[in-house]
């Protein structure tokens, strides 16, 4: 009827000239406005998406928009990020739509250190995490080696020093359970290898034999080798170890890949092993069995590069250099451990005589060495322990950033353990990041009465220092370090939040202080690992334009205790919008 009406005006209008140029005007907009919704309306109709999950909890890690009910991806990216309803225009007949529930959705994390070949690899040797005595270790060892007769040598790893009396392993326990073949058990740490008299025998240690330049022989009252090797000293035995033939490394690989992502775990930075299997990585990558993203760093010892080391680097970086398969940057090891008083410290270790741990590198090689690589553009991550690499680290850093012509550039400082008080300022810097490994402080007697006993009371103070890092302005990315800790972030998580171990001890955390928040844990783990590589403005959050990767959990830890963190797994991996992990349940 309203319709009907207004044509009789403009018919009556039609009879009388001088309305013309207001049929004109009339017209004209019409047809405008026709255009405009053409062109433009039609445009704004967004295309269907590959994958949409809907009906999450998503918490985002986007600070404009921390919460959402809805993602939708086009290929490997988020195209939306809102609520249920609006993610409907996505949605097409092709299109994959997961209904996560009400579960929690997050950014997938990142493991900003870990050393993937030989986690994998350690994954078919024997597990000695959380042994807390002798009796228990032997267990372990007798059990494996009598199940696998055919091993010319018996392999493990995840021994930690104070279940030794003494806080350091003899080759007699070992002897006990593996009498007739070389057996090698490697600390959690990895800097220490404990090994039995058949070892010993075929390396030729004996009480004649020199400490190597990089390490030290265990030795008795009466000369004799215990069986105990720190550092360099291990390679002694290690390097008589045949080597895993190539199937054996896919087989292990594979196996990696399916260990990440069912924990959710979407991106990893190799540091120490990955840069010589590159060629296998890709092949997994080829066969479409690689499941999360590996950004790989080339290995670096003193006395520093040669132009040849450069050129290695070079044509390994220009084939690995995508999203999936990245070679950037360099490892530099600076020291050794608190726990075995190898880390190199301003002071000298509690009741060590005089002992300050040893850096590895001379200093002006050290400087010399990331002042070049900055200057050629490439990231440095360096394994500093004790409170006097980590100043020489700052040094170097500080002044490389300053004068290598790449301000865009972030070096990293591994573990980060004794920080010196004056020099928690000086991690306010963008090119600076503190990589730490949460689980590493944990402060279960077993894992850390030797690191304490070692440092004393008032550089305990000092442990892990997380949020003093963070309030001096300083930028986390947290890892795994694996295999000295488990891939599964979830345990680091907690221990992020509580510094309590698993019986809830000391109550209210170790050095409560450096306790972090959900969200700022959560952060280092996502944005801040994404940030230490330059690619926070590509993954690390869920939001629009970045690439898809996410992970749906088992319970949503912002609502149960927090002592439950650590029992979360991934019930939906997504990786550039591919599902690389689904539960059964």
């Amino acid at each position: 009827m309203m319709f009907t009406r207004s044509s009789e005006k403009l018919k009556n209008l039609s009879f009388k000239s001088h309305h013309y140029p207001l049929l004109k005007l009339i017209f004209s907009s019409l047809l405008i406005a026709s255009i405009f919704f053409l062109q433009f309306g039609c445009a704004r109709k967004p295309e269907p998406a590959d994958l949409i999950i809907t009906g999450a909890k998503i918490y985002t890690v986007n600070p404009s928009q921390p919460w959402a009910e809805a993602v939708a991806v086009k290929g490997e990216q988020i195209v939306f990020v809102g609520s249920d309803r609006q993610a409907r225009k996505y949605a097409c007949p092709s299109t994959k739509i997961i209904q996560a529930g009400g579960r929690l959705l997050l950014p997938g994390f990142q493991d900003s250190h870990v050393h993937f070949v030989s986690g994998s690899l350690n994954l078919n040797r024997i597990d000695l995490v959380g042994t807390r005595n002798v009796e228990q270790i032997q267990d372990r060892i007798r059990q494996f080696a009598a199940a696998h007769p055919e091993l010319p040598w018996i392999q493990g790893r995840g021994w930690m020093y104070s279940a030794f009396p003494g806080n350091m392993p003899h080759k007699k326990f070992l002897d006990e359970v593996v009498p007739d073949r070389p057996a090698i058990m490697r600390c959690a740490d990895g800097h220490t290898s404990w090994v039995n008299s058949r070892a010993l025998a075929l390396a030729g240690i004996n009480r004649r034999t020199p400490d190597p330049p990089d390490g030290k022989i265990v030795r008795d009252e009466k000369g004799e080798p215990t069986g105990a090797l720190l550092e360099g000293a291990s390679g002694l035995v290690s390097r008589l170890i045949p080597e895993p033939t190539r199937e054996e490394r896919l087989a292990a690989l594979r196996t990696g890949f399916q260990e990440a992502a069912r924990w959710g775990v979407t991106c990893a930075h190799g540091l120490g092993g990955e840069f010589e299997d590159l060629e296998l990585l890709d092949q997994l990558r080829q066969e479409g069995a690689q499941t999360l993203r590996l950004v790989v760093t080339m290995w670096v010892d003193e006395p520093g590069p040669k132009e040849q080391d450069f050129q290695v680097y070079e044509k390994a970086r220009a084939k690995y250099n995508d999203n999936w398969l990245a070679v950037r940057g360099v490892k530099l090891m600076l020291d050794g451990v608190i726990d075995s008083g190898t880390g190199a410290m301003l002071d000298p270790y509690e009741e060590m005589k005089g002992n300050k741990g040893k850096l590895f590198w001379e200093p002006d090689d050290y400087v010399k060495a990331v002042m070049e690589f900055s200057r050629r553009g490439i990231q440095v991550s360096t394994h500093s322990i004790g409170d006097l690499a980590i100043r020489l680290t700052l040094d170097a850093y500080e002044q490389a950033l300053k004068e290598s012509g790449h301000p865009e550039l972030r070096h990293k400082i591994e573990h980060v353990e004794c920080v010196a008080a004056a020099d928690f300022p000086r991690f306010n810097h963008p090119g600076i990041i503190a990589s730490f490994q949460p689980l590493h402080a944990d402060p279960d007697p077993v894992w850390m009465a030797a690191w304490i006993k070692n440092v004393g009371p008032e550089r305990e103070q000092r442990a892990f220092p997380w949020k003093s890092i963070l309030k001096a302005g300083g930028h986390l990315a947290f890892g795994s370090d694996w295999p000295v800790v488990t891939i599964n972030p979830w345990p680091g998580l907690q221990m992020a939040v509580t510094r309590e171990d698993w019986e809830g001890k000391p109550a209210g955390g170790w050095i409560p202080g450096e306790k972090l928040t959900l969200e700022e844990a959560i952060q280092a783990y996502t944005l801040g690992g994404a940030y230490a590589l330059n690619e926070e403005h590509r993954r690390g959050s869920v939001e629009p334009g970045k690439l898809a990767d996410m992970i749906l959990l088992s319970q949503n830890i912002f609502e149960i205790p927090v002592s439950q963190i650590r029992h979360t797994t991934s019930v939906l991996t997504v990786v550039g919008g591919r599902i690389m992990y689904e539960s059964e349940k």
